[in-house]
């Protein structure tokens, strides 16, 4: 959540970090983009125009399929729909369609082929002279490699991302790529540098109203400033990341803001509040209907009780989770769960 690495295609194209994409580290979601707004453009040549019908059609298709989670089917639709756009030499269309394809390849787990999509997608924004897209497909693929590992490509990438975004005054661009690039300093352990970029994005993000952007900010923040223990200034970040989230319905980044909390807290033992937290995010995991999500509760819930010494409850809630685990067929928590069960033996 079998896990995502992201929730929907789009964040390919309107990456937001902290990944589709734009906060790679923690889950996200942002709204599907309306293809068929995207496709309207003059029909010039009436010779296509059967061709390029069709090709949208497909296109739509795929993205339903996608959403369904469908993905196999996702990669038929999208590489038919490529062939075509490729025919009648329709690049907008295709830069498009590559973003699909390279959602759906990751959700497949072919890392290679969704690198190949996301250059792709750049090379067509280049030809297109298409600066805006240039800035987001960029910062698409160093979230990408930032996921697979490959943390000071990834750095460079961006960085490459933030001189255009700097050069044509995109302020938006500027948001996410700072953003992203206080990511990369989280990865390397650059703690000092990731919150002084952060900051700054929160700047940018801000100025434009792109709430869903400043969000993820404040949990990447609050990711860095726990990182050094200032829970003074964790607490501050992930609260408000947590009451942005709840107001605009993003549940996701709600419970991201709300695990954060719950290690803050905690470490300043603050163990009231610790409760109350790990019951809005059950209570939040069942609305959701999220097994994975509810797994993540009852484990938090283990962990607590365990730190507490409250080993009869610790015991109950990791019970409740292995039950679940075994569910959902997520083997490496159940194997975890276990372990933390057997360390509770004579407890």
């Amino acid at each position: 959540m079998k896990q995502k690495h992201f929730s929907k295609y789009t964040m390919l194209v309107l990456v937001q970090v902290g990944l589709v994409f734009s906060c790679l580290l923690m889950p996200k979601t942002v709204n599907a983009i309306d293809i068929t707004k995207q496709l309207q453009r003059p029909l010039n040549n009436t010779a296509n125009r059967p061709l390029r019908e069709e090709a949208d059609r497909l296109l739509r298709l795929g993205e339903q399929q996608y959403n369904s989670g469908f993905f196999d089917k996702t990669l038929s639709s999208g590489l038919q729909a490529l062939e075509i756009y490729h025919s009648i030499g329709d690049l907008k269309a295709q830069g498009l369609t590559y973003d699909l394809l390279a959602s759906t390849y990751i959700e497949l787990g072919d890392i290679k082929n969704a690198e190949n999509a996301l250059r792709r997608r750049i090379a067509i924004a280049l030809d297109n002279q298409d600066i805006q897209t240039q800035i987001f497909a960029l910062n698409n693929l160093g979230t990408f490699l930032l996921q697979t590992g490959e943390t000071k490509a990834a750095g460079k990438v961006v960085t490459d991302a933030l001189a255009i975004a700097r050069k044509v005054e995109n302020i938006e661009g500027q948001g996410l790529s700072l953003s992203n690039l206080g990511l990369v300093a989280t990865r390397l352990g650059d703690y000092p540098q990731a919150i002084k970029l952060s900051e700054t994005a929160l700047i940018f993000r801000r100025q434009i109203g792109n709430v869903s952007g400043e969000i993820n900010t404040l949990n990447n923040l609050g990711d860095a400033y726990l990182a050094i223990g200032d829970y003074q200034n964790t607490i501050g970040a992930y609260g408000i990341a947590m009451r942005l989230a709840k107001l605009n319905f993003d549940r996701p980044n709600q419970l991201r803001a709300i695990d954060g909390l719950v290690n803050a807290h905690s470490a300043v033992n603050r163990y009231e509040r610790v409760t109350e937290l790990l019951q809005q995010r059950l209570q939040i995991a069942n609305f959701l209907k999220s097994p994975p999500e509810q797994l993540k509760s009852l484990a938090s819930y283990g962990r607590f009780y365990e730190r507490l010494g409250k080993y009869q409850q610790a015991r109950n809630f990791y019970l409740k989770a292995v039950s679940l685990a075994k569910e959902i067929q997520d083997n490496k928590q159940e194997v975890q769960l276990l372990n933390s069960l057997n360390n509770l033996q004579g407890r």
